[in-house]
């Protein structure tokens, strides 16, 4: 099967210069989403129109498996087709579809694989409401007849609910051959893939139609408006599936997801946190409010605790991590590994049993089981120039504002003593403490503010 993916509008309603497509939806453009429906039928051929932007789209979406074809001047559907047939294949059928209607299943686009062979013309219909601005389908016994534009419509035609999505699939060879004959003598002056229709009908082919499970699998995305809109319908169908599995969402309403999120059982999750990237939540996982999670993993039984920030990182069994902590990519944490109030860890591993509870920052460290980092701690690991590792063994306790100057070593159960700069490794099994003399001046007075 080709797949063709009209994609060169320029969305005007956007009111931006980034093309209509790229336009992000849960995370990713809106064309990808597309794309990615498209590649789960399996196509032999997968061919992007673009217009709109230059070249922006294929140097953002380059793939082996997509073919690019650039529509330049946009005449309309019809021709922005006409770009694609020296990619496509004659000896099968050729698929339709539309980089601005992000939201259109596979399971949709197989009911209409279904009914198409190669001598059919398959659409995609659905009945509206209120239909203004789609194009109408027109029946004679049953049958479609032809597809009349808005614009184009009498006031009787424009009665008719049942519209048409734009999605079909045709036989490439009989495609070709009616593309041909299009003429954009209309009210918008395009040339109109819908008009292939009365084609198909003047030649004795069968038109056949399908429809959707849902009607926002087929809109659009024409203005920020539709675009938020399509967010939420897309949100809410993510944490409706989230709820299936038996993940407790304390509002399905305030949960975003851009990527994909697995979770494992008995996984609780509370307001207004986003997951971005490759999210994986083991059984008995507890996620606060207002957390934002990245290409993370956290472990069975794990707590992270409101306010989080985590990314690029692996949490442990058992951690407790937060509120208004933050884990930046490189980190590892080991089972049981607690990480409090305002502690930053970027690049580093920490084993089991260990703690830093307070107003922290490890980084480029290796830390061994049961350390206990005191409030204020800092691994100076950065020189300016060059970043140097700070390694803490087993059993380490260390005081409250220290800084430890990196590169060092602090031996297997040694204390640092409150206020201790580390210069030099601290010996195993040994108290190293690093402060001035305490010294009390006799006979100093605070100095008093002059009046003017």
């Amino acid at each position: 099967m080709n797949v063709v993916i009209l994609a060169a509008g320029m969305g005007k309603r956007m009111q931006s210069a980034l093309p209509k497509v790229l336009h992000p939806l849960a995370g990713k453009p809106l064309l990808s989403h597309v794309i990615d429906t498209a590649r789960t039928l399996s196509p032999s051929t997968l061919c992007v129109i673009y217009g709109h932007g230059g070249d922006m789209v294929p140097e953002l979406l380059q793939a082996p498996d997509i073919a690019f074809a650039r529509q330049e001047p946009q005449l309309g559907t019809g021709h922005a087709v006409m770009q694609a047939l020296p990619h496509l294949n004659d000896d099968t059928q050729t698929l339709v579809l539309y980089g601005d209607v992000p939201l259109t299943t596979a399971r949709s686009l197989r009911r209409l694989l279904d009914i198409a062979d190669k001598n059919k013309l398959s659409i995609l219909t659905v009945e509206l409401d209120d239909p203004a601005s789609y194009g109408r389908i027109v029946r004679e016994q049953g049958r479609i007849v032809r597809i009349v534009e808005q614009k184009d419509a009498t006031e009787t035609e424009r009665a008719i609910r049942e519209v048409n999505t734009g999605i079909l699939i045709a036989p490439t060879a009989r495609l070709k051959q009616w593309l041909t004959t299009l003429s954009n003598d209309n009210a918008q002056g395009e040339y109109y893939l819908t008009d292939i229709v009365a084609r198909a009908v003047a030649d004795g082919v069968p038109v056949v139609s399908a429809q959707p499970d849902a009607v926002w699998e087929t809109l659009g995305v024409n203005s920020k408006a539709q675009l938020a809109e399509l967010e939420r319908i897309h949100q809410h169908n993510i944490a409706g599936a989230l709820l299936e599995q038996g993940v407790t969402l304390a509002d399905p309403a305030r949960i975003d997801v851009r990527g994909t999120l697995s979770c494992g059982r008995d996984v609780a999750i509370d307001i207004n946190c986003i997951f971005e990237g490759k999210v994986e939540l083991a059984d008995n996982v507890t996620i606060g409010a207002h957390c934002v999670i990245k290409n993370a993993r956290i472990a069975n039984g794990a707590v992270i605790k409101p306010f989080c920030h985590i990314e690029d990182a692996i949490v442990g069994a058992e951690s407790m991590i937060g509120p208004y902590a933050r884990l930046r990519p490189g980190t590892e944490l080991a089972e049981d590994v607690h990480i409090g109030n305002f502690v930053e860890v970027k690049n580093s591993q920490i084993a089991a049993h260990s703690k830093a509870n307070h107003l922290t920052y490890v980084g480029d460290a290796t830390v061994g089981s049961r350390v206990n980092i005191g409030a204020g701690t800092i691994t100076c690991n950065y020189d300016g120039a060059n970043k140097f590792r700070t390694v803490i063994e087993d059993d380490v306790f260390i005081g409250s504002d220290t800084q430890l100057v990196a590169p060092v070593r602090v031996g297997k159960g040694a204390t640092l003593g409150a206020g201790t700069t580390l210069t030099m490794n601290a010996p195993e099994g040994k108290l190293t403490v690093s402060r001035a003399r305490q010294t009390t001046i006799e006979g100093w007075k605070r100095p008093i503010k002059q009046n003017k």
